[in-house]
C-alpha cells in the first residue's frame, strides 16, 4: 500500500493507494501550526488508516516549498514552523517506517506522469497555473530534483520577452517580474480589467470567453500568447513529450488550442510534438504524487506493479 500525505496551507490530507493506483483509504484535518502538531497529526491519521486495515510500508509527503536532495525543508512560506526542522527524521521516528518529503509541483508531475494524463511518456513536465505558478519535471518515471533542488522551478525564471511595465514578484529578483507574476490569476485578471472588464476572477474570465464575450476572449487569447512563449523556452531546453496544466487556469478549454498553435513562433521549431494536455487528476495530483514517492530517494517513483 503506497500512504501520500499533502501538507498545504490550512488542510492535511492522506490517500491510500494499491499497486494498481486504486484509492484505498482518504483523511483530511485542518493543519496544526506548529512543528509537533503536525508530527502528532500524520502519526494520528496513519493509526487510523491503519485501524482500517490501510498500513504504510513508506510515507510520501507533498509540501509547497524547496526541499532539498537531502528531502529536508530548505523554504517553506506558508507554513514557517517546518522551515528548517527535521521534519522527515521527526515522522521517520515517529511512524518506524521510510519517509519521502517533496515539493508539490513535483508530486504532481510524478502522479500525471504514473498514471494520470502523461502516463507513460518519458519526458513530462507538470505546469500549475494557479495564485503561484510552479513546475515539476520528471524523465522516465523518476521526479528530478537537480544539484540545486530547483529542477523544474519555471515560474520564477525572468519573464523571456517583457511587454511592458511588469508586475515585482515577492521572490525580489527581477523588477519586471517573473514568470509567475505574468501567468498567475491575479495576470489574468490584471489584463482582464485593462480591456474593459471590469473585476472578475480567472474562472469568471474563462467561462466568460467561452460564452463569446469579447473582452474574455481577448484576454484569454493574450494569456494564451504568453503561456506559450514561456513554454516554448522549456520545450527548447526540456523537450519533454507532454506538458501537463494542472491548477485553477488549467480549466480554461481554450488553451488547449491556442497554446501548442502559438508555441511554434517561439520554441527552435516550428511545429513541436509535444503534447498539452490538462491533469487527469486536478487538485488531486499532489496527494497522489505524495503516495508514489520512494521512501529511500526522492526523486526515485515506485510504479504500479
Amino acid at each position: 500500500m503506497h500512504i501520500g500525505f499533502d501538507i498545504g496551507g490550512t488542510k492535511l490530507a492522506v490517500i491510500g493507494l494499491d499497486d494498481g493506483g486504486q484509492e484505498r483509504a482518504r483523511l483530511r484535518r485542518p493543519v496544526p501550526e506548529s512543528f509537533g502538531g503536525v508530527v502528532d497529526a500524520v502519526a494520528e491519521m496513519v493509526t487510523e488508516l491503519a485501524s482500517a486495515g490501510v498500513r504504510a510500508r513508506s510515507v510520501g509527503v507533498s509540501l509547497p516549498g524547496v526541499i532539498t536532495r537531502d528531502g529536508e525543508i530548505s523554504m517553506i512560506v506558508n507554513l514557517p514552523w517546518l522551515e528548517g526542522r527535521p521534519l522527515r527524521q521527526a515522522l521517520e521516528a515517529r511512524l518506524g517506517c521510510p519517509v519521502a518529503l517533496a515539493n508539490d509541483a513535483n508530486c504532481f508531475a510524478l502522479s500525471e506522469a504514473t498514471d494520470g494524463a502523461a502516463a507513460g511518456a518519458e519526458v513530462v513536465f507538470g505546469v500549475i497555473l494557479g495564485t503561484g505558478v510552479g513546475g515539476g519535471l520528471v524523465v522516465r518515471g523518476e521526479a528530478l530534483v537537480g544539484a540545486n533542488a530547483t529542477a523544474g522551478e519555471w515560474g520564477h525564471n525572468p519573464w523571456p520577452t517583457p511587454g511592458g511595465a511588469g508586475v515585482p514578484c515577492a521572490c525580489g529578483r527581477f523588477a519586471e517580474g517573473c514568470v509567475e507574476t505574468w501567468l498567475n490569476g491575479a495576470a489574468l485578471a490584471r489584463d482582464y480589467a485593462a480591456l474593459g472588464g471590469g473585476e472578475a476572477t480567472a474562472e469568471e474570465i474563462g467561462a466568460r470567453a467561452a460564452a463569446g464575450e469579447a473582452e474574455a476572449a481577448d484576454t484569454v487569447a493574450r494569456y494564451a500568447g504568453r503561456l506559450a512563449q514561456a513554454l516554448a523556452a522549456v520545450i527548447n531546453v526540456v523537450d519533454p513529450d507532454v506538458i501537463v496544466l494542472g491548477g485553477g487556469l488549467s480549466e480554461i478549454d481554450a488553451l488547449y488550442h491556442l497554446v501548442p498553435v502559438a508555441w511554434g513562433t517561439h520554441a527552435s521549431v516550428a511545429r513541436p510534438a509535444t503534447r498539452l494536455v490538462r491533469a487527469r487528476f486536478g487538485p488531486e495530483s499532489g496527494l497522489r504524487g505524495a503516495a508514489w514517492l520512494t521512501p529511500s530517494v526522492v526523486s526515485a517513483v515506485e510504479g504500479p506493479s
